[in-house]
C-alpha cells in the first residue's frame, strides 16, 4: 500500500526532528526538482522507505497542484501526492542523517531523467 499524505507528512516531521545533523549528501540541498545522473545519486546512503505511487499497474495522471501560482521548479511548491510528479515518485531515507528525499524518473521521447527533492513537512498537501 501506498504512503498517502498525511503519513507522509508524519514521516518528514519525524525526521526533521532527528538529532542527527543534515550530512553532506548533495540531495539534501535539493530544494525543488533536481535533475540529476545515475552515478551521482548516493545509493549508499539512500534507503528506500516506500512508494508514493497509488498503482504500479495504473499509469498516474500529469495534472500538477499549485494553488498558490507556484510551479514546478519552485522551491516553495506544496507537495501533493496525488498530483505529478509526486504520484510518480519513491521515498527514500539517508542513512547518516535520517532525512527524506523523493525520486522519481522522467522518461521522454529519448531521454531518461532522474530527478531528486528534499520533503519537508510544511510543504506537504493534505
Amino acid at each position: 500500500m501506498p504512503l498517502n499524505a498525511q503519513e507522509l507528512k508524519q514521516l518528514a516531521e519525524a525526521a526533521e526532528q532527528s538529532p542527527l545533523p543534515v550530512c553532506g549528501n548533495w540531495v539534501h540541498r535539493a530544494a525543488a526538482w533536481e535533475s540529476f545522473t545515475e552515478d551521482r545519486w548516493p545509493a549508499g546512503l539512500m534507503e528506500r522507505v516506500d512508494t508514493l505511487r497509488a498503482d504500479e499497474f495504473a499509469e498516474p495522471g500529469f495534472e500538477e497542484f499549485h494553488p498558490g501560482g507556484t510551479r514546478y521548479d519552485s522551491a516553495d511548491a506544496p507537495i501533493s501526492v496525488p498530483h505529478f510528479p509526486f504520484n510518480r515518485s519513491e521515498l527514500f531515507r539517508c542513512a547518516a542523517c535520517a532525512r527524506l528525499v523523493l525520486r522519481y524518473t522522467e522518461f521522454g521521447g529519448y531521454y531518461v531523467d532522474h530527478r531528486a527533492r528534499r520533503v519537508e513537512a510544511a510543504l506537504v498537501s493534505i
